[in-house]
């Protein structure tokens, strides 16, 4: 009897230790997936309206520019600059550490490289002197309150490289529509959002202002969850009404 109960202890032991093997190994995977590869992140704001909704879940893709210590869980001293490092293109959508903490993660659109200049004029972008091409398309149908929809103008831009998105414009004389020519610094970013006059951005120098290279944590890559604002990830049985099934698995652009 003793015997037997020694070997199914013996055999209850191994099929812990298994266990405990496959559960660190996930999470290992998990890790090297999360830090070197795709992190995923969640959309707080409506600054990157009509190109992302509060709600929407994506992947981000953590190799596309090379690493930084921003690369890392709580962004650890471990070496100075990027390795491995490929410039981001203008018209990424980009996520990076807020330069005035280097620590909040800010999700915007890349418009200036190093040595642009960029000014708003109007509310038209311009880069090096030049307005950025857009053309006015169908209004962005926004909720505004309860039972209560707002149109909101929107203009289809293309940048110099081709690369072609879609803004919102609020208001005519934003705040933001006209501004002093900003000189991008070498090894630095100006970005931009998509909802021009509700992201503070680049534009407001003591918020965010130019953005150096060390601090870009990723390209934003594909959306593959998205739901309602005012639902919740906690409450799954709401799921079925609030998930925007027509935005899942779309790729950022």
């Amino acid at each position: 009897m003793s015997m037997g109960a020694n070997a199914n202890e013996t055999k209850e032991s191994g099929g812990l230790m298994e266990t405990v093997r496959v559960v660190i190994q996930a999470l290992l995977l998990a890790l090297v997936v999360r830090v070197f590869l795709f992190q995923p992140f969640n959309i707080p704001s409506g600054s990157m309206i009509p190109t992302l909704l509060i709600g929407d879940y994506l992947f981000v893709s953590k190799f596309s520019y090379g690493y930084s210590k921003h690369s890392f869980p709580w962004s650890p001293p471990l070496f100075n600059g990027r390795i491995f490092s490929s410039e981001p293109e203008r018209g990424d959508v980009v996520v990076f550490k807020l330069p005035k903490d280097n620590e909040t993660d800010y999700i915007k659109r890349l418009v200036g490289l190093p040595g642009d200049k960029i000014q708003m004029i109007g509310g038209v972008l311009q880069i090096n002197g030049q307005p950025v091409k857009r053309k006015r398309i169908d209004d962005y149908i926004q909720n505004a309150g309860t039972n209560y929809e707002q149109a909101v103008t929107r203009y289809e831009e293309t940048l110099p490289n081709g690369v072609t998105y879609t803004t919102n414009d609020l208001q005519q004389n934003a705040g933001l529509d006209d501004t002093r020519v900003f000189a991008v610094p070498e090894g630095h970013y100006f970005m931009m959002g998509d909802n021009r006059d509700n992201s503070t951005d680049s534009r407001v120098l003591t918020e965010v202002g130019y953005v150096p290279r060390e601090n870009l944590v990723g390209h934003a890559k594909v959306l593959f969850f998205s739901i309602g604002e005012n639902a919740s990830l906690l409450r799954p049985w709401e799921w079925p009404g609030e998930i925007r099934w027509s935005r899942l698995f779309n790729a950022i652009k």
